[in-house]
């Protein structure tokens, strides 16, 4: 594809900044290229890839492509990009890969409820409202911070794996969730004044993006993530959305529950352009998409059994 895009490199600005990485504190090399920062990470190969891209659109791949081949200090291997919702047609001709989405699409609360689930989450959601349990929008204050430690304290393991936030305090709690509060609104799930449940809801400008979404271990029986998500689509509704995506779409315990809840599995292009013969290399092996995807399916399905017996030992 023939390069006619204005050079970029002149506004492209390396730093580090500070993250989250598997829920704790990290450091990371960013660009800057056009007004909008990209992410490198570092490993057996570089990869360059648009920090918010749940959020933004690259407008001219070959500018930023044009950019990452300057001299910025550090030599990139691979570059990434996909196409966000609902573009799903690629229309680019870099090698091209597909990422599954669990997507929800909207047309009112009432299609969603009457149409789109199943009896079964219908019946679990009014058992819910019928034991007390309130589904509302709430602020990010103290009190539903201190919600929110309590919960992320309960147990050290959940799904089978080794829960990222167990052990937070308060203060940390605080300071980690604070940093997207103005694309993000607050849910809470409340049983007699306790909150049981929350959800941050954020807004990705073409769609709603379920975000952080945790519920009571102790209270399992009350439904209180399917009455989160039915809070969500309505909120979704009311602000024009016409999708609401719950993050990928897996083979793990969250596939069924998001199906009850009227998500499809959604595919969108996602590239990749090798910017080096390191890069070349890792596309044409597979390795790009790193040592677990490269397991087939007959050793990952054992490896994650043991892995949630071990982390299953740790939470008895």
């Amino acid at each position: 594809m023939p390069n006619t895009s204005t050079p970029l490199a002149a506004t492209g600005r390396v730093f580090m900044k500070e993250t989250l990485v598997n829920g704790s504190p990290a450091r990371v090399r960013c660009v800057e290229i056009g007004g909008q920062v990209f992410e490198v990470s570092t490993g057996p190969i570089t990869v360059v890839r648009l920090e918010d891209e749940w959020y933004e659109d690259i407008p001219d791949p070959e500018a930023v492509i044009a950019a990452l081949r300057e001299n910025l200090g550090f030599k990139p291997d691979l570059f990434t990009f996909w196409q966000r919702m609902p573009d799903v047609e690629a229309k680019y001709l870099y090698h091209v890969e597909w990422e599954d989405l669990a997507v929800l699409s909207i047309t009112s609360y009432e299609h969603w409820w009457r149409n789109q689930i199943k009896s079964r989450t219908r019946n679990l959601i009014r058992k819910s409202e019928k034991e007390g349990l309130v589904v509302k929008e709430a602020e990010y204050d103290d009190e539903f911070i201190r919600g929110m430690t309590a919960i992320f304290n309960e147990r050290p393991v959940r799904q089978g794996r080794k829960f990222w936030h167990y052990g937070k305090d308060f203060e940390t709690v605080k300071k980690q969730f604070s940093r997207f509060l103005f694309r993000e609104q607050m849910i809470g799930a409340y049983l007699k004044g306790e909150m049981i449940g929350f959800m941050m809801l954020c807004d990705a400008g073409r769609y709603g993006i379920t975000g952080q979404i945790l519920s009571s271990t102790k209270h399992r029986d009350k439904a209180t993530n399917n009455a989160l998500i039915a809070k969500a689509v309505e909120m979704s509704a009311t602000r024009g959305w016409n999708h609401l995506i719950y993050y990928f779409w897996s083979d793990d315990s969250l596939a069924e529950f998001k199906r009850r809840c009227g998500f499809e599995k959604v595919s969108v292009p996602r590239y990749y352009v090798p910017l080096s013969w390191a890069g070349e290399i890792a596309l044409k092996t597979g390795a790009h998409r790193g040592w677990k995807a490269l397991l087939p399916p007959a050793v990952r399905s054992p490896l994650k059994k043991v892995r949630s017996f071990w982390h299953g030992l740790s939470d008895r």
